[in-house]
C-alpha cells in the first residue's frame, strides 16, 4: 500500500511540476518508468543510462523489471 502510494505521489508530482530528472532518486526514476510523458522521455532515459553504472544490483534488477514491464505494455 505505501509503495503504491509513493508511486501515486511520484506520479503526480511529475505532472504537476517541471521535471528535472537530475534531482530525483535513482528508486523515484525507476518508479516512474511509464508514467513519464513522452516528450520528457529522452531526458528521462538518458539520466538513467547515466546513473546505471552506479546502481546496485538490487536497483539494477528492479530497473530491468520495469523497463520489461514496460515494454509488454504492462504498468
Amino acid at each position: 500500500m505505501q509503495k503504491a502510494l509513493f508511486i501515486l505521489l511520484l506520479f503526480l508530482g511529475v505532472l504537476f511540476a517541471k521535471a528535472d530528472f537530475s534531482e530525483m532518486s535513482t528508486e523515484e526514476l525507476i518508479a516512474l518508468i511509464g508514467y513519464v510523458e513522452p516528450h520528457k522521455e529522452e531526458r528521462f532515459f538518458k539520466e538513467l543510462q547515466r546513473r546505471e553504472a552506479q546502481m546496485s544490483e538490487e536497483q539494477k534488477a528492479l530497473y530491468e523489471s520495469q523497463k520489461q514491464k514496460r515494454d509488454s505494455g504492462e504498468k
